[in-house]
């Protein structure tokens, strides 16, 4: 299960590389036919599909009372798998993430996403291990995990994934480091 999951997280072709949502997204085509979601204007080989500008700015912001306001790091051991995991939630809504470097951006299985009340914006289709499935693209106005709190986060909603992952679009905010067991996470300045 665990396996299907993550080939299904790495393999997910995400709609957007941005953390900070700050200019236009491009919708392209690649010489094979599968569609990518870039800050950057389709290479000449590819062809251009669609684009549109960003409408939301992640922001981060740290709890003062906390020790990783003075940018003491976030400590993980490592999970089942060799997997980190960390509790945090959804615009109030409690859960576990698995952190996935290798997914773009956070992904959430519908039914948390639903009762989180992220709401669908615009329905996409993505290849995934399993093979092609639709899913959609909203916003999750607060995510918090540690000390932590990011606003207007970009996220997928994902019809057949079994755990929440924490993406790139939101880790390439901190310094992310891993060493023997454990994962670091502390503030860019």
């Amino acid at each position: 299960m665990k396996r299907t999951m993550l080939r299904l997280a790495v393999a997910i072709l995400f709609f957007a590389s941005a953390g900070a949502w700050a200019g236009t997204i491009f919708k392209c085509k690649n010489a094979e036919g599968v569609m990518m979601y870039q800050e950057k204007p389709c290479a000449k080989e590819a062809e251009s599909v669609s684009s549109w500008s960003a409408t939301s700015v992640m922001s981060v912001e740290v709890d003062p009372d906390s020790p990783e306001a003075d940018n003491t790091p976030l400590v993980l051991g490592q999970g089942n798998g060799g997997h980190y995991y960390i509790d945090g939630a959804v615009n109030d809504h409690y859960l576990n993430f698995m952190i996935d470097t290798g997914a773009t951006t956070v992904a959430l299985p519908t039914a948390i996403a639903s009762s989180a009340g992220v709401k669908c914006k615009q329905r996409i289709m993505m290849r995934t291990g399993n093979g092609v499935t639709e899913g959609c693209l909203g916003t999750i106005q607060k995510l918090k995990f540690g000390s932590f709190t990011l606003r207007y986060v970009d996220a997928v909603v994902m019809p057949n994934l079994g755990q929440p992952l924490l993406g790139m679009n939101v880790l390439k905010q901190f310094r992310v480091e891993h060493d023997n067991g454990q994962m670091r996470l502390s503030r860019k300045y």
